[in-house]
């Protein structure tokens, strides 16, 4: 029977394969990897500074100078809530989407050799079971 410990071991040593990989590829495009957080985030959706930061855990100061780095790069912009005028969104610009799909291939393909091991129906578990781990109590 698989043991707690066993369990925190393969969670952690997954961790760290898929950690080093993003963290290669990110630095092969000069981001960190909480940078390719943000782009990852921001592929679909607009989001608030002070949810970007509760989400990421970093304070306002943080995120500020992190989305600043990304805006002098043009990868992302401001602009005020289409809803509310008094709130500012981040949201990427052209060239950060490209670069968000770019980054995202090589991922995938550093990735391939790995979950290719996998069957359909494993896969399936795999998800099933890490969205159930990766559930907020």
């Amino acid at each position: 029977m698989t043991s707690t410990d066993d369990v925190l071991d393969s969670l952690v040593r997954t961790t760290f394969e898929v950690a080093g990989v993003l963290t290669r590829i990110g630095g092969e495009h000069d981001l960190s990897l909480t940078q390719l957080r943000v782009l990852g985030i921001l592929r679909d959706r607009r989001a608030r500074m002070t949810d970007l930061a509760v989400y990421l855990g970093l304070d306002k100061s943080t995120m500020s100078g992190l989305i600043d780095r990304a805006q002098r790069r043009g990868l992302l912009t401001r602009g005020k809530n289409p809803d509310d005028g008094r709130v500012v969104d981040v949201y990427i610009t052209p060239a950060g989407l490209e670069l968000a799909h770019r980054v995202d291939g090589e991922v995938r393909r550093a990735l391939a050799p790995r979950t290719g091991r996998l069957t359909p129906e494993q896969l399936d578990q795999l998800v099933k079971l890490l969205g159930v781990v990766l559930i907020r109590p």
